[in-house]
């Protein structure tokens, strides 16, 4: 099992030996060191927790600074726990993108792209009513409940309503390229998060 942080750098083409042509998204993955170590002795679960993208010590808490500091790393902005993924990892060390290679299977997790509050067409992929001979009824939902049986509305009717900005997570996507020394790693696919988005990648196995 291997898991990192990598950021969403977009989508690209890349040209096979055989001639075939792959859509790929571009992940800049890693490097993140370690810092955190769960188990079940003191915890109660298994778990490694890795850090990525650094920045400034201005950016973070004084409380964020300190964790970071027992485990000897600089300042990051984003710290995870990845659940099962500790295997013979140690504070301190680094995970890069070579824990990778072409062909294995992932799963990538991230906060899908927010479409703000939308209708049921667009929301739920309802039909469209008639748009001629005097219609009213073009991108409404339609008929929601009967008026005197139940005289309400069901809980849970699907209806118009903020879409998008949820965790999203895409399995099944095969890593078809990885350039350890520039960080990056290609995927077949597309992975939910807009272009600097930060995102979960794990094997799918």
């Amino acid at each position: 099992m291997a898991a990192i942080l990598a950021r969403k750098l977009g989508m690209t083409q890349r040209f096979l030996e055989d001639g075939r042509v792959e859509r790929v998204t571009v992940l800049e993955a890693g490097p993140c060191p370690v810092t955190g170590i769960r188990t079940v002795e003191r915890d109660g679960y298994e778990a490694v927790q890795l850090a990525f993208d650094r920045c400034r010590e201005k950016s973070l808490s004084r409380a964020e600074l300190g964790h970071l500091r027992k485990a000897d790393t600089s300042a990051h902005r984003v710290v995870r726990e990845f659940r099962d993924e500790a295997g013979e990892l140690l504070v301190g060390e680094t995970v890069s993108a070579s824990v990778f290679e072409p062909g294995d299977r992932v799963k990538v997790s991230g906060i899908s792209k927010g479409k703000g509050f939308q209708g049921t067409v667009k929301r739920h992929n309802f039909k469209r009513g008639p748009a001629s001979h005097g219609s009213h009824n073009v991108r409404a939902p339609g008929s929601i409940g009967a008026s005197a049986t139940p005289s309400r509305v069901f809980r849970g009717l699907r209806g118009a309503g903020r879409m998008g900005g949820g965790r999203v997570t895409q399995r099944g996507l095969t890593v078809v390229e990885v350039v350890p020394d520039q960080n990056l790693m290609l995927v077949r696919g597309a992975v939910p998060g807009p272009r600097e988005g930060v995102v979960e990648v794990r094997s799918d196995g």
